[in-house]
């Protein structure tokens, strides 16, 4: 599962622009388009293209808060984590969570609509959770980068 420079340029393409047609793909690296069309199933099987998404503007849905939470939980047995995990991967307002090292346990990346909607979360939602000791949560004032784009 290596990438040669023609896989590389299929995955920072499609990274550019994930509908970008068969043809316009095989148009723009110079390759036939069933060479191509192989090429990206190829990249697709072996997991190194994951899916495909719409970016949609949070703004334009009426989401003005974005948040950043760290969670400390106060008891690290296998279930507690486990359930913590479980209910995070239910709340639909949290877009990303990771395991990270440090003072906290977890980072969590939310999306709210407004200052309520955050005290709602926050307050009945994460606070109530077994295990949770201890929540920081840092607003978003302006986005210097936002991008889902590797380094190929």
């Amino acid at each position: 599962m290596s990438l040669d420079d023609l896989d590389r340029e299929i995955l920072a393409l499609i990274q550019e622009d994930g509908r970008i047609a068969n043809a316009e793909l095989s148009r723009r690296l110079n390759l036939s388009p069933p060479a191509t069309h192989a090429r990206v199933r190829r990249l697709q099987r072996e997991g190194f293209i994951e899916g495909y998404a719409g970016l949609l503007s949070r703004d334009k849905l009426g989401y003005d808060l974005l948040c950043f939470v760290l969670v400390s939980l106060s008891v690290h047995q296998y279930e507690h984590v486990y359930g913590f995990r479980e209910r995070v991967l239910a709340m639909p307002e949290v877009l990303e969570c990771y395991n990270i090292t440090g003072e906290y346990d977890y980072l969590l990346k939310v999306v709210l609509r407004n200052r309520e909607d955050l005290e709602r979360f926050v307050v009945g939602e994460l606070t109530p959770l077994p295990g949770v000791a201890r929540l920081q949560t840092s607003l978003v004032l302006s986005e210097v980068k936002r991008s889902i784009k590797l380094p190929i």
